[in-house]
């Protein structure tokens, strides 16, 4: 089968995939310290969508106190609702499914809401009504007047009373806790060195809302940052720690960004997935004729240094529409028409050469670090990608702080299937990708998307892969290990 073509590279893609290659400096305690206040850095978006800032707050002694702050805006401008939570924890053991990661139990001590108008009053109200037992049902009266900083109890843990599942209220984010710690260099042009860094990364949400309250989480939300150690500049951050229920977060002004991918994106972090993938990903959008390119590769550690699996895809995309369900973001079909697989481990070539003859490239040929066209066998039954294929897609543009293009690609379903039609469309959001070259950059590297080389002690170059991923179709990947 013919190789794709070589990939092009422009030396700030290089480098950014280089330095997660190379572990980007993380710490990760295991079990991790908990203890202080972790904020939200930005407006969040849960699936629904659901539009909320954090403040968690952690005590030496296992309680813990949470603020979560709802908005009608995806700039987190307008508050609807704040729910104060109360209880304990306690960690646990390293997870045996998510790598690097901490279980823990909690308690629920007190749920509280507060509303901040008459419209969110009425209706989580009416949604308490309609979807409660007795004991919830006359949680508030009909045609009560709001009370601003009125705290209704939603739960209790001393009267047993629990109301909280109208909202699709859950904490088992909590059930699945890391803490990872690297230094940033400072951003002011007339300081050097770095700063300390902390992050919180708590048990992803289910993207459907009937399976939230009792979904154990395999993946991670956004993260949260320490109060104390996070990336300056950070507006939201400081709004967001000053904030209570009574006063919520209204966050400071920002352009919202037309979607315009053409260029090169990669990814900030080695991401994680549920059930349970470890990757990073490089797209390349080319605009004048809508066709995309991506890389995308697959680990089994936390870190992102053991690979397991490498994709190549590309395809074409439809211009984009105003999405009319998620405000602020922009809908996208994408269709996947090629793909590449390597193996880069022998359990994966194992699996490979064992799969359905003529259901994965050719019939027991696979081996580690040799790419195989997949387009003939229209896919690869064994690690579930058809092609050709369509995808939903949900689409959205920010500048950090630093003035650099973030591109947030729609959030997986989390039972591992694939938004292969309009319903299925996300309505949340994967971490987000930074532009590492524009559209008109000359690339002065013409390298083949094999392995940047490395030697081992002897002198002999090593099988290391570029740290690329895409993941345009990840949901079609899953492996699972029953």
């Amino acid at each position: 089968a013919a190789a794709h073509p070589a990939l092009r590279w422009e030396p700030r893609c290089r480098q950014q995939l280089r330095h997660l290659q190379d572990g980007a400096g993380i710490a990760a305690r295991l079990p991790p310290r908990l203890e202080g206040r972790w904020v939200s850095t930005g407006c969040e978006v849960r699936p629904g969508p659901e539009f909320l800032t954090r403040s968690y707050l952690f005590y030496s002694n296992r309680l813990f106190k949470a603020y979560q702050f709802y908005y009608w805006d995806p700039l987190c401008r307008d508050p609807s609702y704040s729910l104060v939570i109360k209880g304990k924890l306690r960690l646990r053991q390293a997870s045996w499914i998510t790598r690097g990661a901490t279980e823990a139990d909690y308690h629920l001590h007190k749920v509280g809401i507060v509303f901040h108008s008459q419209k969110a009053m009425r209706e989580v109200a009416a949604w308490i009504n309609q979807t409660s037992g007795e004991g919830c049902r006359g949680f508030l009266p009909p045609g009560r007047t709001w009370a601003p900083g009125a705290l209704y109890e939603l739960l209790s843990a001393k009267t047993e009373r629990d109301c909280t599942a109208a909202l699709g209220f859950a904490m088992h984010e909590l059930s699945l806790v890391r803490v990872e710690k690297h230094y940033q260099p400072l951003q002011q042009a007339q300081q050097s060195g770095s700063q300390l860094v902390e992050e919180l990364y708590l048990g992803d949400i289910h993207t459907e809302w009937g399976e939230r309250l009792h979904y154990r989480p395999t993946g991670y939300q956004q993260p949260m940052q320490s109060a104390v150690h996070h990336v300056h500049p950070c507006p939201a951050c400081g709004v967001i720690y000053r904030a209570d229920e009574h006063h919520p977060p209204v966050l400071p002004g920002r352009a919202q960004l037309p979607v315009q991918l053409s260029g090169s994106w990669v990814s900030t972090h080695c991401e994680v997935r549920p059930a349970v993938l470890f990757l990073t990903r490089y797209f390349i959008f080319h605009g004048n004729n809508h066709t995309w390119e991506g890389y995308y590769y697959h680990y089994s550690d936390p870190l992102c240094k053991q690979p397991t699996f490498t994709i190549y895809a590309s395809g074409h995309y439809t211009p984009g529409i105003p999405s009319s369900k998620v405000r602020g973001g922009t809908e996208l079909a994408f269709k996947v028409t090629q793909a590449w697989v390597t193996p880069m481990d022998q359990v994966t070539v194992m699996m490979l050469n064992s799969s359905e003859p003529g259901s994965c490239g050719l019939t027991s040929s696979w081996s580690a670090g040799v790419e195989q066209d997949i387009t003939p066998t229209n896919g690869c039954l064994a690690l579930g990608i058809k092609l050709p294929h369509t995808e939903y897609e949900l689409f959205k543009m920010e500048q950090d702080t630093r003035g650099r293009s973030l591109l947030y690609v729609g959030e997986r379903p989390t039972d591992g299937s694939s938004p292969d039609s309009p319903d299925k469309r996300p309505t949340s959001y994967q971490a987000p990708l930074v532009q590492c070259a524009g559209a008109s950059e000359e690339f002065p590297n013409y390298v083949s998307l094999k392995y940047l080389g490395k030697k081992d002690a002897s002198g002999n170059a090593t099988l290391k892969p570029l740290p690329v991923a895409f993941l345009l179709f990840i949901a079609l990947v899953f492996l699972r290990w029953d």
